[in-house]
């Protein structure tokens, strides 16, 4: 079923629900990140590999303190810069974030989407959602609410429909190497001359020997 509803999207997350999300880059399937069976949902519905990592998405910086302890401050920079919007970084990770949504790392990746509605949900809500884009493993991620209903419909319980994505590419995913120095590990909607803005360098993309890089490991 689609529609706008974030009361009714917010009960069905805090029962174990899935939910398709928009963001400002595609539609996200969403579920309690902090709730290992509804994060099963989505390996389940997406037909995903358990060794794809999950990002987490949050609607306040009081929930990135719930998820990771000890983001460093270059990355905090960037998120400050460009939160609201489509970066993920990937920081330590707290006892709350289950094995599974980080595939077994000790890192997460978060970020804090641009979209209103979904704003507005996310600050209804206890827990951050984890949410890769609404579409089956390997497919086109969708960028409207039609698109995940043609793909996920009759698998999923509700999906929000916030219109048509704005950018239509995935967030690019930063963070700090062994010499302190950021890196891309996936190209997305804010580019290397956008983060040199903000920290005075481009950010290289990690080697393709990078585990986040491999051709095992998808982040979709």
């Amino acid at each position: 079923m689609i529609g706008t509803d974030i009361i009714y999207a917010a009960e069905l997350l805090k029962s174990g629900k899935t939910v398709a999300i928009p963001t400002e880059t595609v539609y996200g399937l969403a579920a309690n990140g902090f709730d290992e069976d509804a994060v099963i949902k989505i390996f389940e519905i997406k037909q995903r590999p358990r060794f794809n990592p999950l990002i987490l998405h949050i609607g306040s910086w009081e929930m990135l303190d719930t998820i990771s302890n000890h983001v460093p401050e270059v990355l905090l920079s960037l998120a400050k810069a460009f939160w609201p919007g489509p970066l993920t970084i990937l920081a330590p990770k707290t006892e709350a974030v289950h094995d599974i949504i980080t595939a077994g790392s000790p890192h997460v990746a978060v970020r804090m989407p641009n979209h209103q509605l979904t704003l507005s949900l996310l600050h209804q809500l206890p827990f951050p959602l984890a949410a890769p884009s609404a579409n089956t493993f390997g497919t086109i991620s969708p960028t409207n609410a039609q698109h995940v209903e043609n793909q996920l419909g009759s698998s999923l319980d509700y999906i929000l429909d916030g219109g048509e994505c704005v950018i239509g590419v995935e967030s690019t995913i930063v963070k700090v190497n062994e010499f302190g120095r950021v890196v891309i590990l996936r190209p997305g909607g804010i580019s290397a001359g956008d983060m040199e803005k903000v920290i005075g360098y481009q950010p290289e993309l990690a080697g393709a020997d990078h585990p986040t890089l491999s051709t095992r490991v998808s982040w979709c």
